[in-house]
């Protein structure tokens, strides 16, 4: 498992300094059904937005 996990989305309530992301887990999900043929085509579904 990754250690370290970096995400640009800084409005992201997970999103910590130098890119982190401080979330407990990552869920990540194709959407395109259930294969992927590259990043472009997955979504981050640990997303929240900041309030």
């Amino acid at each position: 498992m990754a250690k370290d996990v970096l995400c640009e989305v800084n409005n992201c309530k997970y999103w910590a300094a130098g890119n982190q992301c401080n979330a407990s887990s990552i869920y990540v999900v194709s959407n395109r059904g259930k294969q992927a043929s590259n990043s472009e085509e997955t979504d981050c579904k640990t997303f929240e937005p900041k309030i």
